[in-house]
């Protein structure tokens, strides 16, 4: 058997039990966007980056509102959440040119949310082949550009 050492993952793993708030709220009061990867704010919701992506782009756009589910959210809040996966999806088809996207919301642990008390939409860029045999067999996930290369990225393209 072959061993991948990807010592990054640790933190999420080490850092999934604990409950030290949310991490969406947190961002929002840090006050330094560079620190937390927040590439954009709305008025209602702001866009960051996934720690932990599957691809690279993954982000997510998050209420600053701390609301679980979707009927808890008001109108306006998601219709700019909407309005800003589609500005953010046009700055990653400059960027980064996917042949596809997944947009996103789990609503519930049992959905698979890593985040269940703060609503959020992940929107991934996807390419042909991206799934492959280290995902699959291998459930390791391997990205090519460091997140703090894909922030700056974003950050230009959503200028």
């Amino acid at each position: 058997m072959d061993y991948l050492w990807t010592p990054w993952r640790y933190r999420y793993i080490a850092d999934a039990s604990k409950d030290e708030g949310c991490i969406f709220c947190a961002a929002i009061a840090a006050g330094d966007d560079v620190k937390t990867q927040i590439v954009l704010r709305g008025k209602k919701n702001f866009i960051i980056l996934n720690r932990y992506p599957y691809t690279t782009g993954h982000v997510m756009v998050v209420p600053y509102a701390h609301v679980a589910d979707l009927s808890a959210a008001d109108p306006d809040t998601l219709a700019e959440m909407m309005v800003l996966s589609q500005r953010v999806h046009t700055a990653l088809e400059h960027t980064y040119h996917p042949q596809g996207y997944n947009l996103g919301m789990n609503l519930g642990r049992a959905a698979g949310a890593g985040v269940t008390g703060h609503l959020h939409l992940h929107v991934l860029p996807r390419w042909s082949g991206d799934a492959n045999f280290m995902t699959v067999v291998g459930e390791t996930r391997v990205e090519p550009e460091e997140l703090s290369t894909t922030y700056e990225k974003l950050r230009k393209a959503l200028a």
